[in-house]
């Protein structure tokens, strides 16, 4: 093969691998795919976005809230309950994980048997559905069943987890999608059993946004006024 016709060949593969996948592709390929795809999705530095969650069953709460994060930081503001917006928002600062990122949900090769199911359609591409058993589970906790990679992206779209507790346990899902070149939740739904009683979780999140930077003042809780003396007499 010549030097032209190398190049040639190597475009083509490329212009293949860029298209959206109209016909079915062999699962073991969506699987290399789909493991390359997790290791080169990025992390936003910065994130802002709206989010709703909505609890039945033990206690029923509807609230409205907007999330800063960088890193482990995270400022959230309240801003609404039950239908209500607060007048004066409820501001919580913490250091803690983002439990539905990517990177925490995706299932692995290394730690799960991953089996095809089937395709599904979603528009002009399909999308691939694989049953998940952990290699190895010990004691409570939380583990996928069931993923279905996105056809055109190679990334979880759709997560079906269980979840197993001291008092509690459940079934949910997780969706995911693409804003910009991340890949971030958009609904989260469990449904559940809390000391013998039934309860009902879902989580929407809405309006991301990449900022460049965010004021320092964002991730650091106001420090309390000192408190008045009255000077001696």
């Amino acid at each position: 093969m010549t030097a032209r016709a190398l190049l040639a060949a190597i475009a083509a593969a490329l212009l293949i691998g860029a298209a959206p996948a109209t016909s079915e592709l062999d699962s073991q390929y969506v699987l290399q795919r789909y493991a390359l795809a997790l290791v080169d999705t990025p992390v936003p530095k910065l994130l802002v976005f709206s989010y709703t969650v909505s609890q039945a069953g033990l206690g029923n709460i509807e609230q409205r809230h907007e999330l800063y994060r960088s890193g482990l930081s995270v400022r959230d503001e309240t801003l609404a309950v039950d239908g209500v917006t607060l007048h004066r928002k409820a501001v919580r600062f913490e250091q803690r994980e983002d439990r539905y990122a990517i990177d925490r949900i995706a299932p692995r090769g290394d730690a799960y048997q991953m089996i095809f199911l089937h395709t599904v359609r979603d528009g002009s591409h399909v999308d691939y559905v694989y049953d998940t058993t952990p290699i190895l589970r010990q004691g409570p906790g939380m583990w996928v069943e069931q993923v279905t990679i996105d056809g055109v992206k190679f990334l979880p779209k759709r997560v079906r987890f269980h979840s197993e507790g001291d008092n509690a346990k459940g079934k949910g899902t997780i969706e995911y999608a693409a804003f910009g070149k991340y890949w971030l939740p958009v609904v989260a739904t469990v449904d559940a059993t809390v000391n013998g009683k039934p309860a009902r979780e879902r989580i929407a999140w809405s309006d991301y946004r990449f900022p460049p930077s965010l004021p320092s003042s964002t991730f650091l809780a106001p420090q309390p006024l000192p408190l008045a003396s009255i000077p001696p007499i």
